[in-house]
């Protein structure tokens, strides 16, 4: 039998104890369109112990961490088999990311990581992976679609880096084939780029991010709708601009495509990520709006503001004041639950329906975009419900 350190028993120990403990609504907080959870679903401490020590007391005699965690973070979402899947980004205490798999039987707790996903490695130049979306696509496959991150050997400066949006496909989540990555004709870079469930005018379609170069989106102007014929080796001629950058807005710096679209009766619902710069740095936020069923380039809906911000806790992090997502899960019972990390660290969930999200998204009041503008539309709101409560 083989001899371990007592130390392994006690962190196997807490990790059950921290996996298995029961996550309540937060019952602080209300506004009606979605429920958050007290406690992350994920964080650098459910991964395993295994996956992180060296459990041979030969070669690891004091029992210590050789490779690190640093965090977990922004998952794609797939619901299969009853079961909620998240394809986490998780970052070694080396700064790389790899893709890690975990699965819940309820969506909002008990998420155990089930392996780590070895891709194809067919890009020499890739340095890093991350920010997968999962697409369960009509075709039969679920293809995962996520940043590849390659340094830009035309620049001097060691930061500088190329983004790419990568493509997989699997039937199983257990083998992965790697495509060629996306290429944009008229966009020097992508990322966060997802692709549609349908296919649009026979086509494979795609939600892209065109930027100048890795950070700034520069021309940018928001996120991209581009089709192509070939997804084995897919090219995107013209990119049509939907949700599209606004100043002075929760997208004035950047915005970008998060979950895989969500049909309803109405339209494509999309769960976004917004960016504004500020004193303290970026901050970026979750907003919402909704697409046309037949043309999913057109915007046909736009509700005002941010639908999900950092609060308390999850403002505090890696790279602070952020809240990002890239999966979202429908289940059977049009029950929605929207995963999302907070300051580049852990990963939460929001539940909702998709009538309430519906609702929130097609009948919350458009943005203004004028101060002036924005009060009369509260006073209106104001008005409105002192007359109701004379009745």
């Amino acid at each position: 039998m083989a001899k371990l350190h007592p130390n392994y028993y006690m962190l196997k120990a807490r990790q059950e104890e921290l996996i298995s403990r029961k996550n309540n609504v937060n019952t602080d907080f209300y506004n009606g369109i979605f429920e958050r959870y007290e406690n992350p679903v994920l964080t650098r401490d459910h991964v395993p112990v295994e996956w992180r020590y060296d459990l041979n007391p030969e070669t690891n005699p004091y029992f210590e961490e050789r490779l690190g965690i640093n965090a977990v973070m922004n998952p794609g979402a797939i619901y299969l088999d009853g079961k909620y899947y998240l394809m986490a980004r998780v970052e070694g205490a080396d700064r790389k990311s790899f893709f890690a798999l975990a699965a819940s039987d309820n969506g909002v707790d008990n998420f155990r990581f089930l392996r780590p996903i070895v891709l194809p490695d067919t890009c020499p130049e890739e340095t890093n992976v991350y920010d997968m979306r999962l697409t369960q696509h009509e075709d039969g496959y679920i293809y995962g679609v996520f940043c590849s991150e390659s340094k830009d050997t035309s620049s001097n400066d060691l930061s500088a880096a190329v983004a790419a949006a990568g493509i997989v496909r699997t039937k199983d989540l257990v083998n992965w084939e790697r495509l060629p990555n996306l290429v944009t004709l008229h966009s020097p870079q992508q990322r966060n780029v997802a692709l549609h469930p349908e296919f649009v005018n026979g086509k494979y379609a795609f939600y892209t991010r065109p930027m100048d170069d890795f950070i700034e989106t520069g021309s940018g102007g928001g996120i991209g709708f581009g089709l192509c014929d070939d997804i084995t080796h897919a090219v995107i001629d013209e990119e049509k601009m939907t949700s599209i950058r606004r100043y002075h807005t929760i997208t004035e710096s950047k915005n970008g495509e998060g979950a895989v679209p969500i049909k309803t009766s109405k339209g494509w619902i999309h769960i976004a990520h917004g960016v504004r710069n500020t004193a303290a740095g970026l901050r970026y936020v979750i907003y919402a709006f909704a697409t046309d069923l037949n043309d999913p380039s057109k915007v046909i809906a736009e509700p005002s503001g941010l639908l999900i911000g950092p609060r308390e806790a999850e403002r505090v992090g890696d790279v602070s004041n952020v809240v990002f997502t890239n999966g979202a899960i429908v289940n059977e019972n049009n029950e929605v639950f929207i995963y999302y990390a907070s300051s580049d660290t852990r990963v939460h969930v929001a539940k909702t329906d998709v009538e309430r999200l519906t609702d929130y998204v097609f009948n919350t009041p458009l943005d203004p975009y004028r101060s002036p503008d924005c009060v009369r539309q509260r006073v209106r709101l104001i008005e409105a419900n002192q007359e109701y409560l004379k009745q």
